[in-house]
C-alpha cells in the first residue's frame, strides 16, 4: 500500500507518518521509484504501536523510539531482555536528597525485603518509587503511605505475576519484549482508570453505610427513651 492508503489504516495524517519515518520510529517502506514506497501490514501494525506509546502511555517521541529501539534488538536472554525493555520505560525522575528522599528510600529498600522481591538495585523504579513517597512525606501524607504502601505492593505483586505468566506465553523473545513494553505502559493507564472507577465505587458504598449506621443509630436512640410520659404528652397537647 502507499502511505495514503497507510494513512487511512492508521487514522494517522500523512505529515505525522512522514515524521514518525524521519524519526526513525517506523521503519522505511520498499522503495519503488525515488518518490514512492510501498508500506505494509508491519508498518500499520508498528504505527499503532507509536500511536499507543505516545498517546495512551505519555511518553515523548524522543523516549518512544529509545523504546522501540530496545525492543527491535532484543537480547538472546528472555530475563535481560525483558528487562532492558521494562527499564526503557521508565524515565528517571529527579529528586531532591533532603531527609524524606532518605527516609523514602528506606522504604522502598524495606518494602522489597519484606515482600521477598529479587529486584536489582539499577532498577529504575526504585528511584520513581521513592520520590513518590518522599513528595506525599513532604506533603504531611505519612499516615496515607503507612496505610496503603503494602496494600499497594501486594496488588501489584498479583497483578505482574498474571501479567509476566501471559507475556511468557509468547513465542518469541521479540514478541516478548514488545508485550512488555504494550503491557507495562498501557497497563499503567489501566489500573489508573480502574481505581478510579473503583474509588468512586467504594466512596459510594462507605458513605451509604455509614449514612445507614447514623439513621439506625437514632432510631435506636429514640427508641430506648421510650414514649413520654402521660402528663408530658398532656402538656405538650395543652
Amino acid at each position: 500500500m502507499r502511505i495514503a492508503e497507510l494513512s487511512r489504516y492508521t487514522g494517522m495524517p500523512v505529515p505525522t507518518i512522514k515524521y514518525y519515518l524521519r524519526e526513525g520510529l517506523v521503519p522505511p517502506g520498499e522503495r519503488t521509484s525515488p518518490n514512492q514506497a510501498q508500506y505494509s501490514e508491519e508498518h500499520v501494525r508498528r504505527l499503532k504501536l507509536v500511536r499507543a506509546l505516545i498517546d495512551v502511555g505519555g511518553l515523548s517521541v524522543a523516549a518512544a523510539k529509545t523504546v522501540l529501539a530496545n525492543v527491535d534488538t532484543p537480547d538472546r536472554g528472555i530475563l535481560h531482555s525483558l528487562g532492558k525493555a521494562q527499564y526503557s520505560i521508565t524515565v528517571p525522575r529527579e529528586h531532591v536528597e533532603d531527609e524524606a528522599w532518605a527516609a523514602s528510600r528506606r522504604d522502598v529498600d524495606e518494602l522489597i525485603g519484606r515482600h521477598g522481591w529479587q529486584v536489582r538495585p539499577r532498577n529504575p523504579a526504585r528511584g520513581t518509587l521513592a520520590e513518590v513517597i518522599a513528595t506525599l512525606r513532604r506533603l504531611g501524607q505519612e499516615d496515607y503511605v503507612a496505610a496503603v504502601l503494602d496494600d499497594y505492593a501486594a496488588t501489584a505483586e498479583r497483578l505482574a505475576e498474571t501479567e509476566v505468566r501471559e507475556i511468557l506465553r509468547r513465542p518469541d523473545v521479540d514478541s516478548m519484549a514488545e508485550a512488555v513494553v504494550i503491557w507495562t505502559l498501557l497497563g499503567d493507564a489501566l489500573l489508573a482508570a480502574l481505581r478510579r472507577l473503583a474509588q468512586e465505587a467504594a466512596a459510594e458504598r462507605l458513605t451509604s453505610t455509614d449514612q445507614a449506621d447514623g439513621h439506625v443509630t437514632g432510631a435506636a436512640a429514640t427508641a430506648s427513651s421510650g414514649p413520654a410520659p402521660a402528663s408530658r404528652r398532656r402538656r405538650r397537647s395543652g
